[in-house]
């Protein structure tokens, strides 16, 4: 019974001359999420709006309408959206439709006798009847067809809302309003490079930069023999999960082994994890330079594990040259545990597997290393330089 979605985006309805790029950005992403239907589609942006639509004049076959639903709540952009019928612009036409989808709506309602209401919208003013007239006619007519018993009017809190918008070129109505998980749409700003361990955290950063329009590659460590192959394994699982969000991600593997046994050989054991941290970051900076990556993202929250205290974090920092995005970095744990959840990544992320922050990893890692303290550490490492080089040359990634 459904010939439409109506797609609603809320920022960037804030956005001023650069609007356009934004709305042609969001339905690109949408004609890709929709693609997984396999039914002929086309999508449209229509005044403040996006629609999805048959290519045919018919309605949406039920399964395809199913999928096309569950693949936008992955659309960043999308404030939400609802199946719809389009109809003339005629209030016979509007009533007969109401009458015809709420008898389905309403047996289909798991609440015995359920609170309603109508909410009417005219961008139309020629309509002849006002938004609230309109929601009395729809009222009289459905207590008329279904018994004035069968429902409540509660206007705060329904468990049934019949949406109705007149339009100068057609009306709609729909029942229901499925929530998108909003931001900016992806591609609308420049690719980054999130470094991906399996952790809890940086898949939900790299989920929430995303979420501001930014496509990501990610870079994830590893450090065989010492870790074992599910360690990258995981780490690929997360990528799939988080691919749904974006069109597509690559991503770098990185043995660091090599790098750390220099450092458990030359330096001091407490410094340890800043000194990995900080190969880490101008190793990911170089793969960020050579793939057109703008930026670095990383899952640090502050003060939640010692290389994260302020100070190992400055000089964490300034082994690169490039922006550090941390999404998290005010971020409460169980905050972040709920967007997991939400997302689909903590099943995974909770998975118990090595990874290279625990290899040679110091008993009392040092809380506060100065900047010049761990380049005096670098420099006992003998051929440092080449050593990065190296592992930079034995990147392995999946396209």
């Amino acid at each position: 019974m459904y010939n439409c979605v109506i797609c609603r985006y809320h920022e960037i309805a804030t956005k001023g001359n650069n609007r356009g790029m934004f709305e042609k950005c969001l339905v690109d992403n949408i004609k890709h999420a929709v693609r997984a239907a396999d039914f002929p589609c086309r999508v449209r942006r229509v005044r403040g709006r996006v629609w999805i639509e048959p290519e045919a004049a018919e309605d949406f076959a039920p399964a395809a309408l199913e999928t096309i639903l569950a693949a936008l709540k992955d659309v960043f952009g999308l404030e939400s959206f609802s199946p719809a019928r389009r109809l003339p612009v005629d209030m016979d036409a509007i009533r007969t439709a109401a009458l015809d989808m709420a008898a389905a709506v309403f047996s289909g309602c798991s609440v015995g006798h359920p609170r309603f209401r109508v909410r009417a919208r005219r961008s139309n003013k020629r309509f002849p009847l006002t938004s609230k007239e309109m929601e009395i006619d729809l009222v009289t007519a459905l207590a008329e067809r279904l018994g004035d018993r069968a429902f409540d009017i509660d206007l705060d809190e329904a468990d049934i809302t019949l949406g109705v918008e007149v339009r100068d070129e057609f009306s709609l109505i729909y029942f229901d309003i499925f929530r998108g998980p909003g931001g900016l749409p992806v591609g609308s700003n420049p690719r980054v490079l999130t470094l991906l361990s399996g952790g809890i955290d940086s898949p939900v950063a790299a989920w929430q930069i995303m979420k501001r329009g930014s496509p990501t590659d990610f870079i994830t460590f590893h450090s065989a023999p010492y870790t074992p192959p599910e360690t990258v394994d995981k780490v690929r699982g997360l990528v799939k999960v988080l691919n749904r969000f974006q069109r597509h991600g690559r991503l770098f593997i990185v043995n660091l082994a090599e790098f750390q046994k220099a450092v458990r050989d030359n330096c001091v054991e407490r410094m340890r994890t800043v000194l990995y941290r900080r190969a880490m970051f101008r190793i990911a900076e170089t793969v960020a330079r050579r793939e057109d990556c703008k930026a670095l993202v990383t899952g640090e929250a502050l003060g939640q594990v010692a290389s994260q205290t302020v100070a190992n974090m400055d000089t964490i920092n300034r082994a690169v040259d490039m922006l550090v995005l941390r999404p998290l970095v005010g971020t409460d744990k169980l905050e972040t545990i709920a967007v997991a959840e939400r997302i689909g990544t903590m099943k995974l992320s909770s998975v118990q597997v090595p990874d290279s922050c625990t290899v040679f990893a110091p008993s009392s890692p040092a809380t506060g290393v100065p900047v010049d303290l761990a380049l005096r550490e670098e420099a006992k490492i003998p051929e440092y330089a080449r050593i990065l080089e190296k592992i930079v040359e034995d990147i392995a990634f999946d396209a």
